[in-house]
């Protein structure tokens, strides 16, 4: 049975629409914990998302990970792999979301564009009102043993 930010997601994914946007999200696992960013801003102001943004022209994705990483978190990462990607149709825009397995180089951040952020655990990541172009990664994580 689906839950409803499952049901939310999939509504949304099938509105579809929108210039495409490709971004890049860093997925920073510390022993077994995943850190969740809530969004302060925009249209999704409140949710919860992997933080990450838009590649930049020129830029590799790589490359716009650590630079988004460091201003919305005031933090250096290292990018261990990539993850997965993923396509997802917002209703005013096309999502393409490359995601990378990372940690923190020096373990602490400062949010500078978040409202919240949170280290949850396997039985808490379902927890939060994620967006919906996250679920399939979530997902992905607690079937590879990620979390």
């Amino acid at each position: 049975m689906k839950d409803r930010r499952t049901e939310q997601a999939e509504k949304e994914n099938r509105a579809g629409g929108g210039a495409p946007v490709r971004v890049a999200a860093a997925i920073i696992v510390r022993e077994k914990k995943l850190l969740a960013t809530q969004r302060g801003y925009g249209d999704y102001a409140g949710w919860w998302e992997f933080p990450g943004g838009k590649i930049e022209p020129g830029e590799t994705p790589e490359e716009a990970l650590r630079r988004e990483i460091r201003e919305e978190l005031g933090a250096e990462i290292v990018i261990e792999r990539y993850f997965d990607a993923v396509e997802y149709d917002y209703p005013k825009f096309h999502l393409s979301m490359l995601c990378y397995l990372c940690r923190l180089a020096d373990g602490e951040i400062t949010l500078l564009e978040h409202r919240a952020a949170k280290w949850l655990g396997r039985g808490d990541v379902l927890s939060l009102n994620w967006l919906g172009a996250d679920f399939p990664i979530l997902s992905a994580l607690v079937e590879r043993g990620v979390l």
